[in-house]
């Protein structure tokens, strides 16, 4: 398996801690009964940490359709170069370091690291559509 595609399955994983981090963050603070219920009345917002981890969440899932979808063009058109492998590595670990980031709540600093991987995704798209 190639890197690219190692990192798109450790990406999932992230993925998926992000959503129990979330859940679990947001269950403290609105309660069980209120999502085991018909959820006829919104969710209260959420503050603090659990608000950051589900906004973190949120902003993960806008950007992961994307690196997805240009991973698996890499790989199936068998176009995995130095770009795509270092386009992956910057996408993973900046998504990966924005959690802690963003839950902590520090300013600026979670908007570069959002930025590196958004480069990281430009480079394995400019790898993708160069061909």
């Amino acid at each position: 398996m190639s890197t690219e595609l190692q990192l798109l399955a450790w990406t999932v994983v992230l993925g998926l801690a992000q959503l129990v981090l979330a859940t679990m963050a947001a269950r403290r603070q609105d309660s069980l009964e209120w999502a085991m219920g018909p959820r006829d009345t919104p969710q209260p917002p959420l503050t603090g940490i659990a608000g950051r981890l589900a906004r973190a969440q949120a902003n993960f899932m806008e950007t992961f359709p994307f690196f997805a979808a240009a991973v698996l063009i890499v790989a199936v058109s068998a176009r995995s170069n130095a770009l795509t492998y270092w386009g992956a590595q910057l996408y993973f670990w900046a998504r990966l370091v924005y959690l802690p980031v963003y839950a902590a709540g520090i300013p600026y600093v979670r908007s570069v690291i959002w930025g590196v991987s958004i480069a990281g995704l430009v480079l394995i798209l400019y790898a993708a559509l160069a061909g």
